[in-house]
């Protein structure tokens, strides 16, 4: 059987146990079982677990845990601590400031836990690295020189230095650079047009801005 050192998944939009196990077999590559309980879906994660010789469990976006009731917020909490207990392997727990607080709820999981906050990027030798191994793999014709001063710094004032926000917004500015035929990413593609719907939390961000000057 094919090892696996990591599995990973993403929180549900609600805390339910069963999309939970659903999300970590799928991600062991393993077909899904139908109609099956939650026990088996448990115990069949465990057994994988095993089997493929997995070493960490990665949960993204844990903070929506907070959108379930205190039951099945508790459900959860016990299921994540089953898994810890009984894989003995370490968790990595990932999502917004609220996700330390969705753990702290569960006592034994906050003397766990050691929470690790991500700074933002800064106009710095690290964030033109950055900027220079997304535009490595771009699949545009031309250079787009992400780290020239004007195109950096606008990027950063454009996603206040948030790496989802910098992915999302390099990812808009190329597709949008290909279905235009300029295969490139220049200062003149960073405009406000390209904040679309697609980049929510900057396009509020930005609105939420503009209400505060005016």
């Amino acid at each position: 059987m094919t090892r696996s050192p990591v599995a990973a998944t993403q929180m549900p939009p609600i805390p339910s146990e069963r999309e939970f196990y659903e999300g970590l077999i799928v991600s062991l590559g393993s077909i899904m079982p139908y109609g099956v309980p939650v026990n088996h879906l448990r115990h069949r994660f465990r057994v994988l677990a095993r089997q493929m010789d997995v070493r960490m469990l990665i949960i993204d976006e844990i903070n929506t845990m907070l959108a379930g009731t205190f039951r099945e917020q508790r459900v959860f909490l016990n299921s994540i601590r089953l898994l810890a207990n009984d894989l003995k392997l370490p968790l990595v727990c990932v999502g917004t400031q609220e996700a330390k607080q969705a753990l702290m709820t569960d006592q034994q999981l906050a003397d766990r836990f050691a929470a690790s906050e991500l700074p933002p990027w800064r106009d710095d030798l690290a964030l033109g690295q950055l900027l220079a191994s997304f535009e490595s793999i771009l699949p545009l014709r031309h250079p787009s020189n992400l780290r020239g001063t004007d195109v950096r710094r606008r990027i950063l004032a454009l996603t206040d230095g948030i790496t989802v926000r910098i992915c999302r917004l390099i990812e808009t500015a190329a597709i949008q650079a290909i279905e235009t035929g300029k295969e490139r990413i220049d200062l003149d593609s960073l405009s406000d047009h390209v904040v679309t719907e697609t980049l929510v939390s900057i396009s509020e961000r930005r609105s939420r801005r503009q209400v505060g000057v005016t």
